[in-house]
């Protein structure tokens, strides 16, 4: 059980806090909901720029690092295609401080031209090295167009191609922040060695006085269901031939999302999953085998993934995993099989409830699923899957004219 308490600011920001006193740090954790599928899709991996951006400075506050150091912090963020998420660790004693940075950026960033050219090119030179320059690297820009026609999940959070990070100007930077980045449109959570009173006061001094903003809706195109099988294979600069076989899955919301997340770790987790023992131990086709979802908060992704040994025609690898995959179709799972993934999921749970950063970042994601106390439920969610419901979502799911297979072919020296 994690504890909490919450409030409301005027402006709309919510705040959650929960107290552990076992522990002489705080964390202070902002979600903001915003994410690469809010964006224009002629100026896309905007989200992602504004992380980096995040961390120019702010009106009072030239470099965002250098007062958290001097009081023991540490600070990151990340960007996905769903949420924006910044979070700072400190002493207790030094919560005040991250309540004044977070405050402050969020008021009042500095946006400048300077800023806004060092950070392009931060991104510009990522988006080199790790989606163009990396064996694989390029596969979401490959993969999410082929699953994804209509809803914007058809592009990375890094963006759909270099030139809009290049031609990103400052007038369409600050509308862009304007429009997602105030109170009512952000989650914070405090954790810690602090108390609901001492939290009330810092965020009324700090946040309260900022604008709430106007308020942003979404309504975003919705992916209508995949009814034609997809291919695409491309020759390129990797080591070995690679398979990505990729399904439309329900929402993150969706009823079908718990028995997902144990079918593919009945696929693959550990040396003990079907897909490793029976490709990678017994049948010795594939070097590594993967099954592994995206929880996105609208329609999601299923991904199983493999690399073919030296020597294994890429169609006889591919034949093996859709043979996994139809058994699954055929036999409902048998009952231990099926506790062993719950016991492992539950673990995980547990071992989540244990990091005072994990708890922080999860009651926020929670909270913007609708309530922060969903978490408290989450592990009962998935000790009542049935074997049946895996086995129906099998079929639902592993349809040919579901899929969408990307395949690398390793160029030949």
């Amino acid at each position: 059980m994690v504890k909490f308490n919450r409030f409301t600011l005027d402006n709309g920001l919510r705040v959650i806090v929960h107290e552990d006193h076992t522990t002489p740090m705080a964390v202070l954790n902002i979600l903001y909901d915003v994410g690469a599928r809010d964006e224009n899709p002629e100026q896309t991996g905007f989200a992602h720029l504004f992380e980096h951006l995040m961390f120019g400075g702010s009106a009072n506050i030239p470099t965002y690092d250098e007062p958290l150091q001097r009081v023991g912090g540490e600070n990151n963020a990340f960007t996905s295609n769903d949420i924006t998420n910044y979070y700072i660790t400190l002493p207790s004693a030094n919560i005040e401080t991250a309540f004044w940075l977070e405050s402050d950026r969020m008021l009042s960033l500095a946006f400048s031209e300077k800023s806004l050219e060092v950070q392009r090119n931060v991104v510009i030179e990522e988006f080199k090295q790790r989606y163009l320059n990396q064996p694989y690297g390029d596969v979401w820009l490959k993969l999410r167009p082929m699953v994804y026609k209509n809803h914007p999940y058809r592009w990375a959070t890094i963006g759909k191609e270099i030139k809009h990070i290049e031609d990103a100007q400052i007038e369409d930077v600050k509308a862009f922040f304007k429009k997602h980045y105030n109170p009512q449109n952000a989650i914070m959570v405090a954790g810690g060695d602090i108390t609901f009173e001492q939290v009330k006061l810092l965020a009324e001094k700090w946040f309260a006085p900022i604008p709430a903003g106007e308020k942003y809706y979404r309504s975003l195109p919705q992916e209508p269901e995949q009814h034609d099988e997809r291919r695409q294979t491309v020759t390129a600069k990797v080591p070995l031939n690679d398979i990505y076989i990729a399904f439309q899955m329900g929402s993150r919301l969706d009823e079908s999302f718990y028995p997902a997340e144990l079918l593919s770790d009945i696929l693959s987790r550990g040396n003990s999953s079907r897909l490793y023992r029976t490709l990678v131990k017994e049948k010795q086709l594939f070097s590594e085998v993967h099954a592994y979802m995206t929880g996105s908060l609208d329609k999601g992704m299923f991904v199983c993934e493999g690399k073919p040994l030296e020597g294994i025609s890429v169609e006889t690898a591919e034949a093996a995993i859709w043979e996994e995959l139809e058994k699954i179709k055929a036999v409902e799972i048998p009952a231990d099989e099926l506790t062993k993934v719950q016991n492992k999921t539950e673990s995980t749970m547990i071992f989540s409830e244990m990091s005072l950063l994990d708890k922080a970042m999860n009651l926020a994601q929670f909270e913007l699923l609708g309530d922060a106390d969903l978490l408290n439920h989450e592990t009962e969610k998935y000790l009542k899957v049935t074997a049946a419901q895996i086995k129906d979502l099998a079929n639902n799911l592993f349809r040919k004219n579901n899929s969408s297979t990307l395949i690398y072919l390793a160029e030949k020296s």
